[in-house]
């Protein structure tokens, strides 16, 4: 509510009008609040002075009239001195006095107020805050009781940070203040305490409380300023506040003691303050409050007297320049042996390094550029020695005002990013954010020209803050980088110097951090591209090739890049983050197209590209590897410049792309066929039509099979093959002709039905025979169209079996003999009419179980008339023996095998027999012959089988294979049925694998029924 108050009494005025007040309180100085506030126009900062006249008029309610019209006339008095306070400040122009921007003004209330240069806090604060932190919780206690706002609008408290540097650099420049008043305006300041001393942002100290200002007695000098009355101002007067009287535990002697106005009195001041700022608590050693007899007590003994022999009365050690050298010739009763102010700026005091670098500093501009040079060059040195107060607030802002001069910049931005990376973090963020980003963005972006001519000393600043840029990045925040310090970049890539354009490519992995998805692939890459498409330079190709491994998620360091190929297992790789690598589809469409179209040869570009593929080729797809990255590997691996090592590493990455290319496709194959490795053996070489022995060798029965055949069981499997799946058993007439059957491997799929019978030329008609209810297997009938003894594959769908075809053996079942009323197959000649003429006429049937050999061939395969009056089955008949009668097991479906028994002596047989011997290593079924096929369905010729008189080894192959009956092809390859396993021979004395020759026995229907194939094949041998 006062504040508001303040604010209100101040009325409508020039300096209301015209700024912005902030009502939060900087600092206080003497009698004056002061408050930051802008100016509305430009915006910019300053401080606003504000005396309150109701301080003085709170003490005049009490006193009498008398009284109170003598205190009106004091209350006068004072702001008639503060007025003179700010209209001195206002005639008095240097940089260690602080500067006037709006005179003072009378408010509504009475109070006064005027504008200067922006100020943080005053002295007096500062040694206040440091008592308090002190007294309380030691160095670094108790926070600031003043609050800055920020530019933002942030509020934070004031940083307290003061030492032996800032005491060193702050007393020069109020010398330097005080050198000004006495030697060129005439003045003695008469009230130098900490309350008139101001610091600014910059940590400078700005000389103000002009107050009590008065020429020196005996002085020449013109000066519009008013004198002082001496006895008047050192009259306390007790009805008013301290604060607008004058401090006598600052005061010289020559005030008190000798009533003169002279300059050695604020050099008397200059020396008590000195120890102040050493003392703790930070006060005078002369504690007089306000009374002149108190004051004069100090100087009436020796040890009231700060001295070298009470340590000037300070409580802490003082340093020995100041001690020894300089406090002897300020503290001292007689003014003629005081040193001057500037005595003072010349003493020990003052002599070291960091002193005299900033005093060197404050005169920069004043010298010449080769002593600037020298000195930038040796800055960067000594900054580690520096308080970071004063590298933030007194070198940082002296460095950034100097960056107009083009020739020093490079040598200016050195010193500045290590300052920047000296400071704390927090410090270091605040200074390059609110400082140095501004500077380097309007001098390298906004005032950039965009010539392409070279320009050395803009070209060296730009490689500085290429080379800084890992402290730019930890400085920075993401947004601010992407605003004014990318377009930075993007000029150090565009340059014509290719130096700096190399050293732009190599900063990418500081870069990128910091930078989001979106701006790394639009904005980022596209210049990088471009640079590595356009150039000339193979030190800028390599170095882009790097830079396209850095965007890919990978890294350029060495150690990072280890392959696991030098034995020394895996390395601990540093974790990269994949949201600022390129997509898949950058890498691939853009950089891989880079790639290829790179035409030199050089080792040092392959060995670069070579590190891009391999990145490129842990994301890219496997057909993406197979078809565009490994033809570019083996072009580049083939160049004659390569050495031994690096063509090894071209191979061992070609090796890795090619292993996993190998494993995606294996695992992508493997899934599409449900894990089934195993498909249909299509032929896709096939003309259609017949096929050949292949198909007869492929499509046949298994061993087992075999033995349940000439064991006489019935065949258990299930599983059905194209053969006889097909349509042999599919139209059968209950009219046809009954067949000549014996218990076969197979039993039909029904009763009721017929096949024709497997005869031959020699034969003769068969009889009858009784039908038992039999299975029989149910063919699928395909039209009238003709097919082939070997199933066309390519007409039948694909399958999908729940298992393999033949995954389950045959097991024999028992069966009945069976004779289907059919017409059957005369596989010698398609009818009777057609009769073999190197047959015997047969006479009779004998129905009886028989065997073939284990290994057997096929003798003639003829391939019969088609007929239309019936529909027939496939069946296997065997040759019967010449005596005319013939043993015969029912066949698949409706037809069998019919095996020979023991031959008769020429003279019974009528006609010559076509027989195939089995000794000497080599047998064969006597003849084939592919018979009739009606309807379309498939049939298997009759399969004869003859044994020789002579007996022996058993072998196979094709007899003969004739087509209509016509012309024998001999074939020499043996071929064994598909299915079968070979029997087991008994051992005999006689050089046949069959020992005894089979003897024809007859029809047991019950009791194959009640036997097993096994059992069947026991009984026959």
């Amino acid at each position: 509510m006062a504040l508001a108050g303040v604010f209100k009494s101040l009325g409508a005025t020039n300096i209301n009008s015209n700024y912005s007040i902030s009502s939060t309180l900087t600092t206080t100085a003497g009698s004056w609040k002061i408050y930051p506030a802008k100016k509305k126009s430009t915006g910019k900062e300053y401080s606003v002075f504000v005396f309150d006249r109701k301080i003085l008029d709170a003490h005049s309610k009490d006193l009498s009239r008398s009284s109170a019209t003598g205190f009106k006339k004091v209350v006068e008095e004072v702001v008639e001195r503060l007025k003179k306070e700010a209209s001195s400040l206002a005639r008095l122009r240097h940089p260690a006095i602080l500067e006037l921007v709006e005179p003072v003004e009378e408010t509504r209330g009475g109070g006064l107020q005027f504008v200067t240069e922006p100020v943080t806090t005053s002295l007096a604060a500062v040694l206040q805050e440091k008592d308090d932190q002190e007294r309380n919780h030691g160095v670094g206690g108790r926070s600031s009781r003043y609050v800055r706002e920020e530019p933002d609008g942030t509020r934070r408290r004031r940083e307290v940070e003061i030492d032996e540097l800032e005491y060193q650099k702050g007393l020069l420049q109020v010398s330097k203040a005080l050198e000004f008043l006495h030697e060129n305006a005439g003045l003695v300041h008469g009230n130098l305490t900490p309350d008139a001393i101001l610091i600014n942002a910059k940590s400078d100290w700005k000389v103000s409380g002009l107050a009590f200002c008065s020429p020196q007695q005996d002085s020449n000098k013109p000066t519009s300023i008013q004198p002082i009355s001496l006895s008047e101002v050192l009259h306390y007067e007790p009805r008013l506040p301290r604060t607008v009287q004058m401090n006598l535990d600052y005061t010289s002697p020559d005030f008190v003691l000798d009533n003169n106005l002279t300059s050695s009195a604020d050099m008397f001041s200059l020396g008590l303050l000195c120890i102040s700022l050493y003392n703790s608590p930070h006060r005078s050693p002369f504690e007089c409050n306000s009374s002149l007899s108190s004051y004069k007590r100090h100087f009436q003994s020796s040890q009231g007297v700060p001295s070298s022999t009470n340590n000037y009365l300070c409580s802490r050690e003082l340093p020995k320049e100041l001690a020894n050298h300089v406090l002897p010739r300020l503290i001292t009763r007689r003014p003629a042996t005081r040193m001057t102010a500037k005595e003072f700026q010349q003493s020990e005091y003052f002599n070291n390094i960091m002193v005299k670098t900033l005093r060197f500093l404050d005169t920069f501009p004043a010298k010449t550029p080769n002593e600037k040079q020298a000195f930038l060059r040796g800055l960067i040195k000594v900054l580690p020695d520096f308080p970071n107060s004063v590298m933030e607030k007194k070198i940082l802002p002296g460095l950034l005002e100097e960056m107009k001069d083009k020739e020093l910049i490079s040598l200016i931005l050195h010193n500045i990013f290590k300052i920047v990376e000296l400071l704390p973090s927090t410090a270091g963020k605040r200074a390059f954010g609110d400082r140095v980003r501004p500077v380097i963005k309007e001098i390298f972006v906004t005032n950039a020209k965009q010539a392409q001519e070279r320009d050395p000393a803009r070209d060296a600043g730009l490689m500085i803050i290429i080379e800084q840029l890992h402290v730019i990045v930890g400085a920075c925040p993401g947004k601010e980088f992407k605003d004014d310090i990318l377009p930075i970049i993007f000029a150090a890539l565009e340059s014509p110097t290719p130096v700096l354009v190399g050293a732009a490519l190599q900063s990418l992995p500081s870069v990128l951090p910091v930078l989001d998805f979106s701006t790394i692939k639009n904005e980022l890459f596209p210049v990088v591209a471009m640079i590595f498409s356009k150039t000339n330079s193979l030190a800028i190709k390599v170095r882009g090739l790097q830079a396209f491994v850095v965007l890919c998620g990978g890294s350029t360091d060495p150690s990072d890049n280890n392959d696991g190929l030098d034995g020394l297992g895996p390395s601990e790789r540093k974790p990269s983050s994949s949201s600022s690598a390129l997509d898949k589809f950058t890498m691939q469409e853009k950089i891989v197209p880079l790639i290829k179209a790179i035409k030199t040869k050089e080792p040092a570009v392959m060995i670069a590209a070579l590190n891009v593929l391999r990145i490129v080729g842990k994301v890219a797809d496997a057909d993406f590897v197979a078809m565009e990255i490994l033809p570019i590997l083996w072009a580049m691996s083939l160049t004659p410049l390569l050495n031994l090592k690096q063509f090894q590493s071209f191979m061992d990455l070609v090796k890795s792309l090619s292993k996993r290319v190998e494993d995606e496709q294996s695992k992508k194959l493997q899934e599409l066929n449900g894990g089934n490795t195993s498909g249909p053996a299509e032929d896709f070489m096939s003309l259609g039509g017949l096929s050949g022995s292949s198909a007869l060798d492929t499509n046949g029965t298994s061993a087992n099979d075999f033995a349940a055949l000439v064991g006489g069981g019935g065949n258990t499997n299930n599983n059905t093959s194209p053969l006889d799946s097909g349509g042999w058993d599919a139209a059968l007439t209950s009219g046809s002709k009954p067949p000549v059957t014996s218990p076969g491997v197979r039993s039909g799929t029904g009763t009721g039905r017929s096949t024709p019978a497997a005869t031959f030329s020699w034969s003769s008609t068969p009889p009858a025979t009784t039908t038992a209810p039999s299975t029989t297997l149910k063919p699928q009938t395909t039209g009238s169209n003709f097919r082939t003894v070997t199933p066309d594959l390519n007409s039948f769908q694909a399958l999908t079996p729940q298992s393999t075809q033949f995954s389950q053996p045959l097991q024999p079942t028992p069966s009945t003999i069976t004779s289907p009323t059919g017409t059957g197959i005369n596989w010698g000649a398609a009818t009777q009419a057609q009769a073999n003429p190197w047959s015997s006429t047969p006479t009779s049937t004998v129905t009886s179980p028989s065997i073939a050999p284990p290994t057997n061939a096929f003798g003639n395969m003829n391939l019969g008339q088609l007929s239309s009056n019936s529909q027939t089955s496939s069946s296997f008949s065997l040759q019967p023996p010449p005596s005319g009668s013939a043993v015969s097991t029912p066949g698949f479906g409706s037809g069998g095998f019919s095996l020979a028994p023991p031959p008769k002596t020429p003279a019974q047989s009528g006609t010559p027999t076509t027989t195939t011997t089995w000794g000497s290593g080599s047998g064969s079924f006597g003849n084939l012959s592919l018979g009739s096929i009606n309807n379309g369905a498939n049939s298997m010729g009759n399969m004869m089988a003859a044994k020789s008189n002579t007996g022996g080894g058993m072998g196979s192959g094709f007899g003969g294979m004739s087509m209509g009956g016509m012309g024998t092809t001999s074939m020499g390859s043996g071929m064994g049925m598909g299915m079968m396993q070979p029997l087991q021979p008994q051992n005999t004395s006689s050089g046949s694998g069959w020992g005894t020759p089979l003897q024809p026995q007859q029809a047991q229907p019950q009791q194959q029924q009640n036997k097993s194939g096994l059992d069947k094949y026991e009984s026959l041998l």
